[in-house]
């Protein structure tokens, strides 16, 4: 299964995710990356060789198990909120042209994942949380 075309666009429209990658002693390491998302698979990366030596890299050569978040507040008040959730594995660093040029780039599998309130006019959470709209990729 793919994703909707509500993520698609959205997706499309953020390309700052929030990425979480596995430590060799198991601590998770999250940070911010400028992600692509091709239309199948999202990669994460950069120019210059110290990419390969950045710690999100290194962990990947241990544990491929990788988390995405990509997500805006769009209001305080009233609190409303929107994004997508996206769990995947990660292949080892190739070299390509990416969003921000030639570099290293991994490419990510998406195996599953949530969004939520991606609807055309976003709405505040009612009496429980935004519902989750999962799918297994």
């Amino acid at each position: 299964m793919s994703f909707t075309a509500a993520e698609v666009e959205y997706l499309q429209a953020h390309r700052l995710a929030r990425f979480a990658t596995v430590g060799p002693t198991g601590q998770p390491d999250l940070v911010p990356v400028a992600c692509e998302y091709d239309g199948t698979h999202f990669w994460v990366g950069g120019a210059g060789p110290q990419v390969v030596r950045t710690r999100k890299f290194r962990n990947l050569r241990e544990h491929p198990m990788v988390a995405l978040v990509f997500d805006e507040l769009l209001s305080l008040d009233p609190f409303v909120a929107h994004g997508i959730r996206v769990y995947g594995l990660a292949d080892p660093p190739i070299t390509r042209t990416g969003m921000v040029g030639p570099g290293t780039y991994s490419r990510i599998h998406p195996t599953l994942s949530w969004s939520w309130n991606l609807d055309a006019e976003p709405l505040p959470p009612g009496e429980v949380w935004y519902p989750m709209h999962r799918t297994v990729h």
